[in-house]
């Protein structure tokens, strides 16, 4: 991975939320590839439950001061980062008042998803893209994480396609078990078709769960990543049927390995 740039894109990261499959994985794999020479980014969502104070957070003017049309309506978008001590690994955080004060992730203190799940995710992808476009940094490997990031590759490949900054990137997505029940706002497709991407492209956005928000992030990856041993039955078989690279499940003891080989052998072939 010497010299290689990648982006990797997550819903959750270790040591800002509490750990678990995502948010473990998405802080070893980065790890991984900075201690082998490969040049990383970090975007997560500065969610109100991260206390900014304990992880030295700070604005960063000359990235924010934007806003981004979510549905018809201008949300401005808030930059800010910090870095991961031990590993001095920097992380930026994309921020909102509306949608991403509240003290909590996904729902609210009863357990109910947040109605603006959807926009929270169209407000995220975006904000990745235009930051990175700011920072004019063009990766080789942008590895998405978490259902929140799963539009990512959604907008790069249609509301984005013509940004010759991402033209040689290649997508992964890693998979993990179903992380959420229910669905999210039944008006999401029309919020998304809202910025130019074709209604039939995104028919599995017609029940906005977990399964189909992953099976719309794959088809529009170019490698996925089974990052989990429990994944959903349906989304298992929707995988299996791709024409595309997948690297099978293999546990954190044994992952850097097998994802340095499959960056380099099937990713960046």
């Amino acid at each position: 991975m010497n010299g290689k740039k990648i982006l990797f894109v997550s819903s959750e990261l270790v040591p800002y939320l509490p750990e678990n499959e995502v948010s473990l994985m998405s802080y070893e794999a980065p790890r991984m590839v900075n201690s082998k020479g490969g040049q990383i980014r970090i975007f997560m969502p500065r969610y109100g439950n991260i206390n900014e104070r304990r992880h030295q957070l700070h604005e960063v003017i000359r990235l924010s001061g934007m806003n981004l049309v979510i549905n018809d309506m201008d949300m401005p978008l808030i930059i800010k980062v910090a870095s991961i001590p031990r590993e001095r690994i920097q992380v930026y955080f994309i921020d909102n008042d509306e949608y991403f004060k509240r003290k909590s992730t996904f729902t609210d203190e009863d357990g109910n998803l947040f109605p603006d799940n959807d926009q929270r995710a169209i407000f995220f992808a975006k904000g990745v893209v235009e930051t990175v476009k700011k920072l004019n940094w063009s990766p080789d490997i942008i590895h998405v994480h978490g259902w929140m990031a799963s539009l990512l590759p959604l907008y790069l490949r249609e509301y984005y396609a013509d940004e010759p900054l991402f033209a040689d990137s290649k997508i992964v997505t890693s998979v993990y078990g179903s992380s959420f029940e229910g669905e999210l706002d039944g008006g999401m497709k029309k919020k998304i078709t809202f910025d130019g991407v074709p209604e039939d492209h995104i028919n599995a956005l017609e029940s906005p769960n977990y399964n189909n928000l992953l099976k719309v992030a794959v088809d529009y990856s170019d490698a996925v990543i089974l990052a989990a041993e429990e994944i959903p039955e349906d989304l298992q078989n929707y995988i299996s049927n791709l024409q595309k690279p997948v690297l099978p499940y293999v546990s954190l003891q044994e992952f850097e390995e097998a994802y340095d080989n499959f960056y380099n052998t099937q990713v960046l072939k």
